[in-house]
């Protein structure tokens, strides 16, 4: 009998697609015959994934599992083709175990958890057997983990959003209750921080940069004191039509101003902005801009850090997330947030039905 070689199995698979065991066994069946394991795996529907492997899969589930003291949460994605599979009861299932699965996991890193054993071979080969039976690519995306004194979880309109919430603090009902509140909020708002600790220096130089510049470029926006300024530099710079504009809506007292920019041309725009842009140094060291752009800040940072997001169910519609916490439980505190949502990130193909069907019609 030939030798099955480590090197053997591994062409095929990149050939197939099929998994390792599979490979290996067709390759015994085949006594070491690569065209004839090929056929082998064809005849028994392995090798089907092969061709699935290139189709977009940017559907699927997320589900979630505790551990058996409730400490530890796991989240996995897992992608199919299209929402029909994702509602497979199989499918459901094979999502469900990965999420178990993840509990055991010794980090995130996606290539290691493939490998893991599942039902006597691996994650990645029983995928590999369900895609070549169900008929679509699919593949496991990411996992994650957390764990805490009081953990709250949260799947969202039947798996197409999983958030994990972590905290510090009394694991008692009306804990668990507030940190669920706070997973459906993350769910809805989907804040890229905890709390603004968590931004690194170089993100916040860097957001200030963009802001900074993002108003510069948006001279409309200024105070009025500095678009006033700029205003009166354009005589030369602007067309005579702009220019006159400009001089008719400044003698009129009774103009908003605001609605200034209806009536210049683009390229007025386009050159008001330059100039804002050449007296960068100058309005930078404005107190009223320098004021603008702390402001500007602060409102994004409510925006993406989530304990300075206001609380969705505030009576008041004032009340911060960070506050609510406090009003249930001073000692409680989040230590950690995990969200994920099915297919983002992933380009989506677009799809023209009308021109499918004609190619077809035409094929």
């Amino acid at each position: 009998m030939a030798a099955i070689t480590a090197s053997l199995v591994k062409e095929l698979r990149e050939m197939t697609s099929a998994g390792m065991m599979d490979c290996k066994k067709a390759l015994v069946e085949a006594d070491g015959d690569l065209n004839k394991a090929v056929e082998i795996l064809r005849e028994k529907g392995l090798s089907k994934a092969a061709k699935k492997a290139g189709r977009i899969a940017a559907m699927g589930l997320i589900r979630i599992a505790l551990s058996e003291d409730s400490k530890t949460a796991a989240i996995v994605e897992v992608n199919s083709e299209t929402d029909f599979v994702a509602k497979n009861e199989e499918f459901i299932t094979f999502v469900e175990g990965m999420a178990k699965l993840t509990l055991k996991a010794e980090s995130n890193d996606i290539e290691a958890f493939k490998a893991m054993p599942y039902e006597d071979s691996t994650a990645q080969e029983v995928l590999t057997a369900k895609i070549a039976k169900i008929g679509e690519n699919m593949s496991i995306r990411r996992i994650g983990k957390a764990s805490g004194n009081v953990l709250a979880t949260y799947i969202h309109s039947g798996g197409s959003i999983g958030v994990i919430v972590a905290a510090d603090g009394a694991d008692n009902e009306a804990n668990r209750e507030a940190l669920k509140n706070v997973a459906m909020q993350v769910a809805a708002m989907n804040p890229q921080y905890v709390s603004r600790n968590d931004i690194s220096d170089e993100e916040l130089v860097s957001l200030r940069r963009i802001t900074l510049e993002s108003a510069l470029n948006d001279p409309f926006t200024l105070p009025r004191p500095i678009l006033n300024g700029l205003l009166d530099k354009v005589d030369g710079v602007w067309n005579k039509e702009d220019v006159d504009i400009l001089a008719e809506k400044r003698a009129d007292k009774g103009f908003n101003f605001n609605y200034l920019p209806n009536f210049l041309s683009e390229e007025a725009k386009t050159k008001l902005a330059g100039l804002a842009i050449a007296a960068k140094a100058e309005i930078v060291d404005n107190k009223v801009f320098k004021g603008l752009v702390d402001g500007r800040i602060n409102k994004q940072l409510k925006e993406i850090c989530l304990l300075d997001q206001t609380y969705v169910k505030a009576d008041d519609g004032k009340q911060t997330v960070a506050q609510y916490l406090k009003s249930v439980d001073n000692g409680l505190a989040i230590t950690k947030v995990i969200r994920f949502e099915v297919g983002e990130g992933i380009e989506k193909r677009q799809e023209n039905f009308a021109e499918e069907v004609a190619k077809q019609m035409q094929g």
